[in-house]
């Protein structure tokens, strides 16, 4: 895989890398690996939401009351 980036975008990852003292590639993985992770709980809750909030929906709405 090839990544490209803008010259913007490449000063600032090699700012964040040399303030952490790490491989601008090992700082770049971890970002990925965060949104990754970050996005796939939101899908999760959603999808939590969206399948089971609806069968208390009546109580929740008591509750609101």
């Amino acid at each position: 895989m090839t990544l490209r980036l803008t010259e913007a975008d490449a000063r600032a990852l090699r700012r964040r890398a040399e303030h952490e003292g790490r491989p601008m590639q090992d700082v770049a993985r971890q970002a990925i690996r965060e949104y990754v992770e970050g996005h796939s709980r939101a899908e999760l809750l959603d999808r939590v939401l969206d399948e089971e909030l609806p069968q208390y929906a009546e109580a929740l709405e008591r509750l609101g009351e």
